[in-house]
């Protein structure tokens, strides 16, 4: 595991396209998963002990943020060959044990986590309803890997001001989790 943080929000980057299959078999394209406000993009895989100390929450978050017209999408872009705890079918238990109301899609060439620029799991894209990015912070402060209970979600808020206002939070601090394992 290297611990990684992600490059400041490049705001105003426009969303890129893609077409994955999802953990229901579909293949879905962006189209099919932007929000009416917005959408928040995660690259999350199952064996990360980042991403499971923010999984739960980042469901919440997930629900809440859809009633305000922002779609969430999971997309994980390991090697799963050397990573066989982030495979297929391990994506579709994951999303099951965490009840996902979202899209969990499999990046096998890792082409869409390259095109995007993410470099660790979790790593939040939140975009306006324009496609515009808005948001590249992390979800919340992690203590010793457990969430810091504070207030409300950096996410969260975030999310918010872009449904509301169209643009994310000046001030963002990175995510950080274990670097995406590329092949």
């Amino acid at each position: 595991m290297s611990l990684t943080k992600t490059p400041i929000c490049n705001f105003g980057e426009k969303i890129k396209d893609f077409s994955l299959v999802s953990t229901d078999n579909k293949k879905l394209n962006l189209s099919d998963l932007k929000g009416s406000k917005g959408t928040l993009i995660m690259f999350i895989c199952n064996h990360c002990p980042y991403v499971q100390a923010i999984i739960k929450e980042a469901v919440k978050i997930a629900n809440e943020i859809k009633k305000i017209g922002i779609h969430t999408v999971a997309i994980m872009s390991n090697d799963v060959e050397n990573y066989p705890e982030d495979s297929f079918e391990n994506m579709k238990l994951f999303s099951k044990k965490y009840n996902f109301t979202f899209p969990y899609l499999i990046d096998e060439t890792q082409d869409v986590a390259k095109s995007f620029g993410a470099v660790c799991t979790p790593d939040f894209f939140g975009y306006n309803k324009n496609g515009e990015l808005q948001y590249r912070g992390r979800i919340r402060k992690l203590n010793n890997l457990t969430p810091v209970m504070d207030g409300e979600s950096e996410l969260l808020s975030a999310m918010k001001l872009i449904a509301d206002q169209g643009q994310g939070p000046k001030e963002q601090v990175s995510s950080m989790g274990c670097n995406i394992k590329w092949k």
